[in-house]
């Protein structure tokens, strides 16, 4: 659990670290739209050169990425082996009962995991560059245009803040509960399916009730000092949009275009 990394915020004094939280968000949601293009070998692997440019101008060290891809490896390769067991067309490479891998299924399931790798080292790199607050004021600041049809932008703002904030409370409670429950006995590693998935429940009930308790805390804090929401309040820290934070957007749409060109002519 202490190798989630996302929600943790290193500081630093990198390129990628000064850049605008608003271009930084908008880079984000540009790179997640335009990787569905990336469907063959070399807009792949323009993605991954990309990827691993921006972890470099970051300062942050790339084992500390693979460290923090390591809680999440299972989901994705549950996902990619469903994908490439069950999917049909091309060639043959082993068929038994409902078990069949092509070499459709093959080049989906690497398509889908690199795909889910280079997500998740973009917008985790999102995160820890990237103060909870300074995000909280970014997607405040890009959903105002908004409040003129009712979408409140401060009130999802300060949601996405405190979720942001209390990601690694939250890990660093179930460690706690975990070292807790195995000093009184209790092996989380032994037995059958059934019985890890039993193991768990002495951890989720401490964890929802001293959740429930720190939120409760949370928003008696808040009304104690007569916090109101986003309307009349002034701000502390103003967010700045420099040439920088425009020639990140620029380059994301240029990299959108050139793998928009590359990217094969199948719906893969």
């Amino acid at each position: 659990m202490d190798k989630l990394i996302l929600g943790r915020y290193i500081p630093g004094d990198s390129i990628i670290h000064r850049l605008d939280p608003r271009s930084k968000l908008l880079a984000m949601i540009v790179y997640i739209i335009i990787i569905f293009w990336a469907n063959n070998l070399i807009t792949n692997i323009i993605m991954l050169v990309f990827t691993l440019l921006v972890v470099f101008l970051s300062r942050v060290s790339l084992s500390f990425f693979l460290k923090g891809l390591k809680p999440m490896i299972g989901i994705i390769l549950f996902t990619t082996l469903f994908q490439m067991f069950f999917a049909t067309g091309g060639h043959t490479y082993f068929h038994w009962g409902i078990l069949n891998i092509t070499s459709n299924g093959f080049n989906q399931a690497t398509l889908i995991f690199t795909r889910f790798v280079l997500i998740i080292f973009f917008s985790t790199l999102l995160t820890l560059t990237t103060t909870p607050l300074s995000l909280s004021d970014a997607v405040e600041s890009l959903l105002k245009p908004l409040a003129v049809i009712k979408i409140p932008a401060h009130e999802i703002g300060l949601m996405l803040s405190l979720s942001l904030r209390f990601v690694p409370t939250l890990m660093d409670d179930t460690t706690r509960i975990m070292n807790a429950q195995r000093a009184r006995g209790v092996d989380f590693g032994e037995g059958s399916l059934f019985q890890k998935v039993k193991s768990i429940i002495p951890i989720l009930i401490p964890l929802f009730a001293s959740s429930f308790k720190r939120a409760d805390a949370l928003a008696i804090a808040m009304e104690a000092r007569g916090y109101q929401g986003g309307e009349g309040r002034s701000k502390y820290r103003l967010l700045q949009w420099h040439f920088q934070d425009s020639l990140a957007i620029v380059g994301m749409v240029i990299l959108g275009i050139v793998l928009f060109c590359l990217k094969s002519p199948s719906n893969n």
